[in-house]
């Protein structure tokens, strides 16, 4: 039962950090461009107007990824509830895997709507 609720835990994480980071990122967009805090390309670090747009955009992305993630994670492992822990571990495996490859995906269309907006030299279209 203690493998269960362990990951059930782990794999809640990636949405809760998506909602909770998404929401930082969109609402409290870091003061100034930096190599170290937040959405870190380079076309969102061409001046502050790319950086905030970055921000805001793929913090509403993350909020929303998040939120519809952490259903079905939450729902696969109480389907899970009386599972042998060989079984937990390879659908807990394979669910942070996909989790992680959404979050990954997540910089697609955040540089494809930076590209829209944006000119190459971090002019507004």
């Amino acid at each position: 039962m203690w493998f269960w609720w362990f990951m059930f835990i782990c794999d809640l994480i990636i949405p809760i950090v998506m909602i909770i980071g998404g929401r930082m990122m969109w609402k409290h967009c870091p003061k100034g461009i930096n190599g170290i805090v937040g959405y870190r390309t380079t076309r969102s670090m061409k001046n502050m107007d790319t950086w905030k747009f970055a921000h805001d955009y793929c913090g509403k992305l993350w909020w929303k990824l998040g939120w519809l993630m952490i259903i079905p994670s939450a729902l696969i492992h109480i389907l899970l509830w009386h599972s042998d822990e060989s079984t937990i571990g390879i659908a807990g495996g394979i669910l942070v895997t996909i989790q992680s490859i959404i979050l990954v995906i997540s910089i697609y269309p955040t540089e494809k709507a930076l590209k829209k907006q944006f000119n190459d030299d971090g002019t507004r279209r």
